[in-house]
């Protein structure tokens, strides 16, 4: 009779700790997005509830969701756009200075064949 009580016991405790386990694990990627003050942290929140409703499916996504932002960087594209362009600047003087110093060595050759 003693183990009987005892195993319904265990059962409603495992069956609540994976229960809140479940939903704990869900939080994850909002927990991410609200430490590295995500623009979209709310989204994410939400997208984790419906992903508690559809198994997690969507759960990874949001990992991805969640991680992508940096708070210093945002999405990174910015940072990339911005360094393209410097890389084009200097490309560019490069180019110009290779230029400038083909015509005096042209310019050299010129005047010693004379």
């Amino acid at each position: 009779m003693f183990l009987d009580y005892f195993a319904l016991v265990m059962l409603v405790f495992v069956t609540v700790v994976i229960f809140y386990g479940v939903i704990a694990i869900h939080d994850i990627p909002y927990e991410i997005a609200k430490k590295r003050n995500h623009p979209h942290q709310d989204a994410i929140h939400y997208a984790g509830w419906v992903s508690l409703f559809t198994l997690h499916v969507l759960w990874p996504l949001l990992w991805v969701w969640a991680t992508l932002w940096r708070d210093d960087r945002g999405w990174g594209f910015n940072q990339i756009q911005k360094e393209q362009e410097e890389l084009a600047e200097k490309v560019a003087s490069l180019s110009a200075t290779v230029a400038a110093l083909q015509a005096q060595i042209n310019a050299q050759s010129n005047n010693k064949e004379k």
